[in-house]
């Protein structure tokens, strides 16, 4: 492998983990200032938030701080997301 890339995995790594991480918080303040869910998918989430669970404890079994950060703070996020659907249809 490019020894560019190696170096830069780390890096590389913690991008992409918080972009992904904090690419759901727009979407639940949203939801949470204007209540309106006819839009967002219950099984969607409903799924991803299951994957996120199973990334989790990947990352636990393997002690791996930025997984589990990520991952649990993505958890928060789509619980909201989660709840308002519940909540508000």
């Amino acid at each position: 492998m490019n020894d560019f890339l190696v170096a830069a995995s780390p890096w590389i790594g913690a991008i992409a983990a918080v972009l992904t991480t904090i690419c759901w918080l727009p979407q639940a303040v949203r939801l949470v200032r204007h209540k309106d869910t006819r839009a967002i998918s219950l099984t969607t989430n409903l799924v991803f938030f299951t994957g996120l669970t199973f990334w989790l404890l990947y990352g636990i079994t393997i002690a791996d701080w930025p997984l589990i950060g990520s991952n649990a703070v993505s958890m928060v996020f789509t619980s909201v997301i989660v709840a308002m659907k519940l909540r508000h249809g």
